[in-house]
Order: structure tokens, then sequence, then C-alpha cells
């Protein structure tokens, strides 16, 4: 009997016992080429003498101390990294433990913003359907992953949510791809027009939507029109890159590729590559200023935020990240993985939509390529997949409620950026065996 408290009551995932480059190994031997970063995070792979030294180097030094009483250099590094591969009007980073610690960062944030100019009574959030933003119960408010939300409703803020960017299913036949992405942008402006703009703080968005879609990227010039609609009508925006920011997408930000400054964006899973939980809020001038010329204070905070040997760890991977060039390497790698995925997939009767950008991308499954029909919840296929491709020796990341929460299946591959043609080979073949055992051709 376990007394660990695991993800499912029922079932017991494999011990893990080491790893090495892109492979993990559990106490029986197996071996699990590791195709989805664990949830996007292992961007490095496993056991990268940098960083392990780095670590190493810190808690010979000193592991801990209370940001209440000190700061840290490992802490004040990081930062000053963060910043400089930021926009130039992004100063100031608040570090903390991980993807929903930085949400909540964000959330409160913006709301202290607009108390410190004077505008108390902006207090609603506008985001998106099909989106997630952390498991923390303001993180989740704000998300639109239905099935997440629902045992913790009642608890929850209200939060508007709109549509999100989700071409393979909802543009029109009469619409080009850049028509539709205006038109579900617009959606912001009839929404802050519904509500009033002067109550809403801001706009949340993932610029390339994780787990809950499944990698999926906005149309060209959806997100230019966000920015434009939030500067017209005076709110935040804030992006959402736990998943699919530093580096991942073949760019730090990834919304670099949209021509885009956020006010507010979160980054974790990939900041220390795994190797100790860290995430971290970055937040333009504008915003700190007011603050800074106000209370002085932000009324936040959290016990292991800024922790010194996180930071080193951090500060570390973001050193090799560049060093090794491995921001182009995921570009390129990915844009190899995506040509093999479309050569062994695109003829499969149930794979309806290869998507993606970088090393971030995810195959949607239909039960019928032609209306797009989608597999019954029922069959919990993302499941069935889930387990057989570690049956295979293949970690990747399926999911269920692609499409609303309810219906649909997707998997999403999200590998560490030192992936190489091996490997990639592997991944396609062991994909192809895996699909072949839960889904066979008709």
């Amino acid at each position: 009997m376990s007394h660990v408290f695991h993800r499912h009551c029922h079932h017991l995932p494999p011990t893990i016992a080491s790893g090495q480059g892109v492979y993990l190994t559990d106490t029986q031997g197996k071996q699990y080429l590791d195709a989805c970063g664990g949830a996007a995070v292992s961007c490095l792979g496993h056991n990268h003498p940098a960083v392990l030294e780095a670590i190493h180097r810190q808690l010979d030094s000193i592991p801990y101390a209370h940001t209440g009483f000190f700061t840290s250099e490992s802490s004040e590094a990081l930062a000053d990294m963060l910043t400089g591969l930021a926009p130039p009007s992004m100063n100031h980073a608040y570090l903390v433990s991980g993807g929903s610690e930085a949400m909540e960062t964000a959330l409160k944030l913006a709301r202290q913003y607009w108390v410190e100019v004077g505008e108390p009574q902006r207090q609603h959030f506008i985001a998106r359907r099909q989106s997630y933003h952390g498991n923390t119960l303001g993180a989740l408010s704000v998300g639109g992953n239905a099935w997440r939300r629902a045992p913790f409703a009642p608890l929850l803020m209200d939060t508007s949510l709109i549509a999100p960017c989700y071409a393979y299913r909802d543009q029109r036949a009469d619409e080009t791809g850049y028509e539709y992405g205006q038109r579900v942008a617009n959606e912001l402006e009839a929404m802050l027009l519904e509500k009033g703009p002067e109550t809403v703080i801001g706009f949340l968005a993932e610029p390339v939507v994780g787990a809950t879609a499944g990698a999926l990227i906005a149309e060209a010039g959806y997100f230019k029109r966000i920015r434009e609609i939030c500067d017209q009508y005076n709110i935040l925006l804030i992006l959402d890159e736990v998943m699919c920011g530093t580096g991942r997408t073949g760019r730090f930000f990834a919304f670099e590729h949209e021509s885009i400054v956020p006010d507010i964006v979160a980054i974790a899973k990939g900041l220390a590559a795994g190797y100790q939980p860290i995430g971290a809020t970055l937040v333009t001038d504008r915003l700190y200023e007011a603050i800074a010329s106000g209370s002085g204070f932000f009324q936040h905070g959290h016990t292991f935020m800024a922790h010194p040997t996180a930071c080193a760890a951090a500060l570390a991977t973001l050193s090799t990240i560049q060093q090794e060039g491995l921001i182009d390497a995921a570009e390129e790698q990915g844009k190899t993985l995506k040509t093999l995925l479309h050569r062994q997939f695109d003829s499969h009767p149930f794979v309806g939509n290869i998507r993606g950008r970088g090393l971030f991308l995810a195959l949607e499954l239909v039960a019928d390529k032609t209306s797009k029909r989608p597999f019954s919840p029922e069959l919990a296929l993302h499941q069935t997949i889930k387990q057989t491709a570690m049956h295979n020796g293949l970690m990747c990341y399926p999911m269920g409620g692609t499409i609303d929460g309810k219906h649909g299946h997707h998997v999403l591959l999200a590998p560490p950026y030192i992936i190489e043609a091996p490997h990639i080979e592997a991944i396609i073949d062991k994909l192809a065996l895996t699909f072949e055992m839960c889904l066979p051709y008709p």
C-alpha cells in the first residue's frame, strides 16, 4: 500500500529510478522516451550536468533564505536574465514556485494595479473557453477547462469567457483564416461593451493553448487585434506562457511570434526544466511603477518565492539554452517532427488535424475525418492511448475534452529541446504502434 495521495486513487504509476537525456527508466528497468517533457517541463532532458552543478554549488552556499529578510545572488541574476530576454518595457520579474502561483500573481497584481491608480471598480476578468491557467482557485476561475472547473464551480469567481481561436473547428467555409481570426478576436470587444470596460481588469490567453485544446495556434493577426482592443478600452493583456514559453515554440516568448507585447506574462514549466520548481511573472514598468509610487507594497507573497536553489537551477537552464542554441534547435527539430507527423498520419483515418509550433505539437483525433465527428467521451480514449504508449516505452500527453470540455481527444507532444533525428523517428514509430493498437483501421 502506498501512503502517497496519488493523482488517481486506483492507479499506482511506475516508480522512477533514473533519467538520462530524453529517456527515463523505472525501477523495473523499463525505458521510456520522453516525448512530452512530463507536461512540457523537461526542456533540457534529464540529468544535464550544467544544471546539476549549479544546484550543487547553490546548496553548498545557501539553499534557502526567506525573501522577507534577504535577497539572493541567484534570484537577482535570474531576474536580470529574464528581463534581458523580455521586451524593453518589461523590467521586473516576480519569482514564485510554479505556473499556478505565477498566474495567481498575475491576477492579483493586475487587480492591485487598478486599485493603485484609483479605479477599484475594476473587478472582472475576461478569458477564453478551452483554456487552462492553473489549478488554484483564482487561476481555475479564469480558465475555460470545463471538467477541471466543474467540482469547484461554487467557489470560483465570476469570469466571462469568449471563443478560442480554433480554426479547425470553427472557421466558416465563406471566410479566410484572417477573417475568422478577426471575427473571434472581436468577441472581446463585444464582451467589453456588454460588461462595461470600466469594470474589467484584463483579458487572459495562452499564445499557444496547451493541454486543454492541444497546441492550438491563433490565426495570423488575431493577437494584434486583441492587443488593439485592450489598448482601445484600456484593459490589461495578460498572457499565460507557463506551458508554451521559455523557448518551446522556437522563440523565448511565444508572444514574439505575434509581434505584440503583453502587460503581464507568466512562465514556469521549462524555466528550470524540472530540476527545481519555479515560475515567474514578468510585468511592464507601467504596472510596477504604479505600485512603487503608490502603496509601495504588493499585497502578495509565498514562503518559497525567489528560492535561491530554484533560481540557480533556472539560471543554469536559461544559460544552457542560450549557450547550446536550443531555442533555434526547438524551432528546427519542431519542423522536422511536424513534417514526419504529417507524413505518417495525414492519411490515418482517425487523425483529423496536426498543429502546433516548434516543439509544441498535437494531433487531434476524430472518429470521422470528413465530418470531424469526435469519438465518444465514454471511450476515455486519451487514457487508453497514454497507457498503451507507456507500454510501448513512449511518454506522450493525451487529453480528452478538446472541443468543449467533454467531447474530443488529442495527443500533445512536447519533447526536450535536445532531441535529435533518431529520437524523432522513434517517437513517430512508437506513436504509430500505439495508434495501431488503440485505433485499428476500419
